[in-house]
């Protein structure tokens, strides 16, 4: 039941790892979304998830946190690296997305979220940009109206090079994350792709020799994460993934692309 590339009644198939990274990679279904794990970097390489709006259900959060048991444990970035320290697990294929459907299958895609293969490590002050970054989705579903309200979102770190160690992992600086929805309510291979990229550096929170909660009433001297709307053509190009249908349905202007990454500072910046 995991990533349906047909869920939008047109193709929009999960981004591919390429050729170097293939044999480090495994793809792991679950409900309503898919992850594609990097067993060398431990996290998410490629998350797909597929959203119905129309039929979202509202379901116990629960905190069960748990090790896929389909893949090592030392594939998975797990409780050691967050504990006793400002890092949160922070949802890569967000919770309420793949919540829809009846009650039982609902029930289940909340409790796959819980994964570590789900997770990223995030500083604490992404709660600072939570309401525009988780709240993208929320914003082109709305704009997506035409089409039942269904998103297709790839979501994933930015696997850099120069990301700081930590822990026996490497901290994600950025992570990026893709909307692309049908232009039209037509189904059955009708309709138009269209997609839109964003990018979240969170490089001014992160300090790996300084991993430390501050003290009560004490204000984190570190900066605020930087969310922009992107090329997609950009996303390929930083993560070394294969998505050009992606690219094509991009909305971005060309215009608007040639004057580098948009920064936002709230969802009505968004260009769709």
């Amino acid at each position: 039941m995991g990533f349906d590339e047909r869920f939008l009644g047109i193709p929009a198939p999960l981004p591919r790892v390429s050729e170097a990274d293939a044999a480090a990679s495994v793809s792991l279904d679950y409900v309503h979304f898919t992850v594609v794990l990097d067993s060398v970097r431990r996290l998410a390489r490629v998350t797909g998830v597929n959203i119905d709006g129309a039929t979202l259900l509202d379901v116990p959060r629960g905190d069960d946190w748990r090790f896929d048991e389909r893949v090592p444990e030392d594939w998975q970035t797990g409780p050691a690296v967050y504990a006793g320290n400002d890092l949160d697990r922070g949802h890569l294929v967000r919770r309420r997305d793949p919540v829809w459907g009846s009650p039982e299958v609902a029930a289940r895609a909340n409790g796959d979220t819980f994964h570590y293969t789900n997770a990223a490590p995030q500083a604490g002050g992404f709660n600072q940009s939570e309401e525009l970054w988780l709240g993208l989705e929320d914003h082109v579903l709305a704009h997506a109206e035409a089409n039942d309200l269904r998103l297709s979102v790839f979501t994933a770190p930015v696997l850099g090079p120069d990301d700081p160690p930590y822990r026996g992992i490497r901290v994600p600086l950025r992570f990026w994350k893709i909307a692309a929805w049908n232009r039209s309510s037509a189904a059955d291979g009708a309709g138009e792709l269209a997609a839109a990229g964003f990018v979240l550096d969170q490089s001014p929170l992160v300090d790996t020799t300084e991993f430390a909660a501050p003290a009560p009433g004490e204000v984190p001297p570190l900066g605020p994460f930087r969310t922009f709307q992107v090329p997609i053509a950009d996303i390929a190009a930083i993560t070394g993934l294969s998505m050009s249908d992606l690219v094509d349905a991009d909305v971005l202007p060309r215009t608007v692309a040639a004057e580098g990454w948009r920064r936002l500072g709230a969802a009505s910046d968004v260009v769709l």
